[in-house]
This record gives C-alpha cells, sequence and structure tokens, in this order.
C-alpha cells in the first residue's frame, strides 16, 4: 500500500473569505483533519459544509499524536493539519509531524494562503525586502535577554508576535533595547472589520498604550537598525582612544591579539568580524 500525503493547510486569521479553493478541496477530500483546536476549526468547517473527521493536534500533545498520526498516513490516509488561524508550523503547531513524516518518506505539501507576520509586513510601510522573524520572545528571562540583545545589532526590519496582556511589557522592553525612537507598525485585528495598523516609535506605542488596554493578538514590525545610528554608536564606544590603542590596553592586561580582540567584541557589543574591520580602518 502506499503512503498518505500530509496536507498543511493555511486557513484565514480573521475574514472566513480568505480561504483558497484548494484549500477547500483537500479539507473536504481528507481523511481526516488534525487541528490545533476542534472546537474553534469547527466553526470554520461547519460555515463551508465540510464533515470531515477532526482530530486534535496541539502544543501539549505533538509528540505522541504525531507518532498516531503517521501511523495513519503510513497506511495511505491523507492529513490535512490546520492550525487556529494562518499556517502550520508559523508560530504554530506543526513542525514534529513535518519532521516525522519526512523521515518516514511520506510526502509533505504545504497550500499557501493567509500568514499574519506577511500581512502585516506587507501593510506596515516599513521595509519588506529583507526581515527577520522571531515570533514570540522567549519568556524565560535568560533567553529573552538574549534575544533582545542581539536584535539591538539587527539592520533588517523585525517582526514579532505578541499577546495583548505581556504587550506592555514587550514594548518597554524593546525600547530598552532599541531605543525610544525605533519605528515601528503595531498591527491587530488583521483582515477583520476593526483591523488596525498604527504607526508609532516605541515611546510613542508605550504612552498610547498607557491610556488603552491592548486588545487582540499583535503584529509588531519594528524597522532595522539603520546604517547611520550603526556607524555613530561604534564611534561613540570607542570614546577618545582609537581601536588600535583600545586593542593595546587590552593586550596590556596579558591577553594575545585573538583574545584581546574577543573580549574588545564583548565589550563593545560587536563581532570579532567588525572588530577586525575597525582595526584595518583605524
Amino acid at each position: 500500500m502506499s503512503t498518505g500525503c500530509l496536507y498543511l493547510c493555511a486557513t484565514p486569521i480573521g475574514n472566513r473569505e480568505d480561504i483558497s479553493a484548494r484549500v477547500l478541496r483537500v479539507l473536504e477530500e481528507a481523511d481526516l483533519i488534525a487541528a490545533e483546536d476542534t472546537r474553534h476549526s469547527r466553526g470554520l468547517l461547519q460555515y463551508y459544509g465540510i464533515d470531515t473527521p477532526l482530530i486534535s493536534y496541539h502544543e501539549h500533545n505533538k509528540y505522541e499524536r504525531a507518532q498516531e498520526l503517521i501511523s495513519r498516513l503510513l497506511k495511505g490516509e491523507k492529513i490535512a493539519l490546520i492550525s487556529d488561524a494562518g499556517t502550520p508550523v508559523i508560530s504554530d503547531p506543526g513542525e514534529v509531524l513535518v519532521q516525522k513524516a519526512r523521515e518516514c518518506g511520506i510526502p509533505v505539501t504545504s497550500l499557501p494562503g493567509p500568514c499574519a507576520l506577511i500581512t502585516a509586513l506587507s501593510l506596515s510601510g516599513i521595509p519588506a525586502r529583507r526581515f527577520v522573524f522571531e515570533g514570540f520572545l522567549p519568556q524565560e528571562n535568560k533567553e529573552r535577554r538574549e534575544v533582545l540583545q542581539s536584535l539591538k545589532q539587527e539592520g533588517r526590519t523585525i517582526i514579532l508576535y505578541e499577546a495583548p496582556h505581556r504587550l506592555r511589557k514587550t514594548l518597554g522592553e524593546l525600547r530598552d533595547a532599541l531605543g525610544a525612537d525605533r519605528s515601528l507598525c503595531l498591527c491587530r485585528e488583521l483582515t477583520k472589520i476593526h483591523e488596525e495598523a498604527l504607526t508609532f516609535t516605541l515611546e510613542e506605542a508605550i504612552a498610547y498604550y498607557g491610556e488603552r488596554e491592548p486588545r487582540g493578538e499583535y503584529v509588531l514590525v519594528l524597522a532595522g537598525k539603520s546604517k547611520e545610528a550603526g556607524e555613530a554608536e561604534r564611534k561613540n564606544a570607542w570614546g577618545t582612544q582609537s581601536p588600535e590603542e583600545h586593542l593595546k590596553a587590552y593586550m596590556g592586561r596579558g591577553l594575545d591579539k585573538k583574545a584581546a580582540m574577543k573580549a574588545m567584541a564583548a565589550d563593545f557589543g560587536l563581532s570579532r568580524n567588525e572588530i577586525y574591520k575597525q582595526l584595518l580602518n583605524s
């Protein structure tokens, strides 16, 4: 018996009309639909008159349920995977199932459609040629600080997801890490009647939500660090001494050149390659 196929089906992030004819056909023809929340997904399926059996597949059962789904796929069944909204795997369950399916030689195909990060980026007015998607910031404090620290030097547009009850905290941390004047577009209720895409600086966003209760799921699109800001920061970092003078001072502590450059990189928040370039140009 030939194996089945796993279909990753993008579903609407708000407006139910944002679903493709292909996705609707696959959902109707599939032997089973694995859904992040069966109660939530049942409403969408009923709206389109689809009665394919549903099974839950979410963060808390992703390993054991994946094994069950793989067994069914190996028997030749066609299974569609959907999340509560948008494209499966993108900050949603599905990665484990896709990995296991590929390991077993089971065909996997993705049916394109709605995705909140792309929707927000396209309407933000912030440069879209190069961007980095961070999803939700880690909740563990040490890992969260490390991610925020890494974003300080990020020159590409940055896209984050955030829940309403954490928005104020996240905006404050971003301001502290990236600066009060960093531009961002705050998107919420995307594709719905009350869709908003508000453009602020981080300081203005904090003031705005100091007077209003955050509501709905948010996509934050932040401008990357400008080249001008990076150059000014590097100049200020060296103070009155040249990079070469700094290197000599570090080596004066008993460090060899390689160790001295590594220490400089850590202290000035630069990569060793950047330190090397600064030394060449000094």
